[in-house]
């Protein structure tokens, strides 16, 4: 056995957090010598350094952000095991650290995680609103919801809502600048782009709603934004066209202030997915979490 105790595990979480040995025994309640050489003692057995250290401060290595995380989840099970065999067995504990794109927290996810911390009242919710992919395992997240397809195939994913992009415009823009009837017309449109990965998407792919090929438009724009809920206000606004998630832009469409482009033409398919850093460890508030979140999304009228 590698690992003999918890406090072995809670100082791995407690340097990684906390950056030196002075702030791991102060939360250990031991001193920074006993910490230091609980750590090496520790290093030792598994055969791996866990930690660079210098005069002012630690950084995990490889080895250590692995067996850091580990130790973290394994804490949080002991801790909701306890939980469990208490009292009020049936009852869900703890933090759930979520990450979620801008607009879509903004204008859909909001109203759902405040009924379930209405009906989990143990639950603690950390929220993080980035349209920048977050890194589920490095940055300590428990649950990322993500649009499109998914690359990694370390990560266990859930798939809750079949979505596609949709172009659209305000009328005040359509007024002023004319309807586009076909995606190719776009070229000559001022059009909002998104960047994603220091990225500009400056290509919009189409496919026919019944038969035929796709085609892809180059577009052009004098505004880009990294965040979605501007690029979305900047459309509402009549300042161009753009090219988002039908979710994001359901209540717009269907209180008028932008209108759907080309319905006989589908955008790009991106399915929402609830994404974990892992099938194991999966803590009950988080499995909770997401199958609220499915049930949420499948009771969703349809997208128009």
């Amino acid at each position: 056995m590698k690992i003999e105790n918890t406090q072995e595990l809670r100082l791995i979480v407690a340097c990684a957090a906390g950056g030196n040995l002075s702030a791991a025994g102060r939360l250990l309640d031991v001193s920074p010598a006993a910490a230091s050489a609980m750590l090496q003692r520790l290093e030792a057995r598994v055969g791996a350094r866990l930690f660079e250290r210098s005069t002012r401060a630690m950084r995990p290595t490889p080895a250590g952000e692995v067996l850091a995380d580990y130790a973290r989840r394994a804490l949080e099970l002991l801790n909701e095991g306890v939980a469990q065999i208490g009292d009020d067995r049936q009852a869900l504990r703890g933090t759930v650290r979520l990450t979620a794109a801008s607009d879509l927290t903004r204008h859909v996810l909001l109203p759902w995680l405040d009924t379930f911390l209405a009906r989990h009242a143990g639950v603690e919710l950390d929220l993080r609103v980035s349209d920048s992919l977050q890194d589920v395992v490095k940055d300590q997240v428990d649950l990322a919801l993500r649009y499109g397809h998914l690359d990694d195939s370390r990560l266990v994913a859930r798939k809750l809502l079949d979505c596609r992009r949709v172009a659209c415009a305000s009328p005040r823009y359509l007024a002023e600048h004319g309807t586009p009837e076909r995606p190719e017309d776009l070229s000559a449109h001022e059009c909002i782009t998104f960047r994603l990965r220091n990225r500009r998407n400056t290509v919009w792919p189409f496919w026919p709603a019944v038969g035929g090929g796709g085609c892809e438009v180059r577009v052009t724009g004098r505004r880009q934004c990294d965040d979605g809920e501007i690029a979305r206000r900047w459309a509402v606004q009549g300042l161009g066209v753009t090219y988002k998630s039908e979710l994001d832009v359901q209540a717009d469409l269907l209180a008028g202030r932008l209108v759907r482009l080309f319905p006989g033409w589908q955008g790009e398919a991106i399915p929402l997915h609830a994404v974990l850093p892992s099938n194991r460890f999966i803590p009950a508030r988080v499995r909770a979490l997401v199958d609220h979140l499915a049930v949420c999304c499948a009771a969703l009228p349809p997208l128009v």
